[in-house]
């Protein structure tokens, strides 16, 4: 018999030896959230969006698995040796052409979006650009004539995004879906943040790193402050070796 959600995440944290307790803190909600994940009867209920994300991160793990257990050895393989050798980068620069499948995003460096308190860093761009493979667009549903990448500063959204972490933007998407990231820019600022509605016509805007970072609220009658540049559908980050 398949297991449910609710008991996957319950063998999992034990097996990584974490309480509720540490979960809750993590993952940014209570205790009681937590234990009602693990609950597989009618009153239970399962992590959805950034909090699905941030608990898959915590049991090291894939979102997927959680929601599905599909493949559950495969993944168990993978989280063991996650690696495979490979003899070398295929190198090339502004001047290789676009292979059939590829598309190559805008990447604004004069536009750096603070993950901490907010800040605007102009820097010379150089007409640089990311390549992004078509297929992967697709898949998030992103239209390339609307999508930019620009780099995060600050740690206020780790363990997700490090300082230095490229976003992809979807200018097009500015509904906000409770849990997403967007690119936002608060009265001047242009920081990467999550998004939560709030009654009223309010938002909540939210850090990862909640606990350096508390939750901000944008009255209604200060919407004015907030202009959504668009929705984050990618990101990545490159680590710099300090020897």
């Amino acid at each position: 018999m398949k297991k449910s959600m609710g008991k996957r995440i319950a063998e999992r944290r034990k097996e990584l030896g974490l309480s509720q307790d540490v979960v809750a803190k993590y993952v940014g909600v209570n205790r009681v959230s937590v234990s009602n994940w693990e609950t597989d009867g009618k009153n239970g209920t399962s992590p959805k969006g950034a909090n699905l994300i941030a608990l898959a991160e915590l049991l090291k793990c894939t979102p997927e698995w959680l929601l599905s257990g599909e493949d559950e050895a495969l993944k168990t393989e993978i989280r063991e040796s996650n690696a495979q050798w490979h003899p070398g980068f295929e190198l090339w620069d502004g001047d290789t052409p676009l292979r059939d499948d590829e598309v190559a995003l805008p990447f604004f460096r004069e536009v750096e979006l603070a993950a901490g308190n907010g800040s605007t860093f102009v820097q010379e761009n150089g007409g640089c650009k990311l390549r992004f493979a078509k297929s992967t667009l697709k898949k998030s549903n992103v239209d390339p004539q609307h999508a930019a990448c620009v780099t995060v500063s600050g740690n206020s959204m780790l363990p997700v995004l490090r300082h230095g972490t490229t976003v992809g933007v979807d200018t097009s998407k500015k509904s906000i879906i409770d849990g997403e990231m967007y690119a936002i820019d608060h009265d001047g600022m242009l920081r990467v943040k999550m998004l939560y509605r709030t009654p009223g016509g309010g938002v909540r805007i939210k850090s990862y790193n909640n606990d350096e970072f508390p939750d901000e609220f944008i009255q209604p009658e200060k919407m004015q402050e907030i202009k959504i540049i668009g929705w984050v559908f990618w990101w990545s980050v490159l680590n710099v070796w300090n020897n």
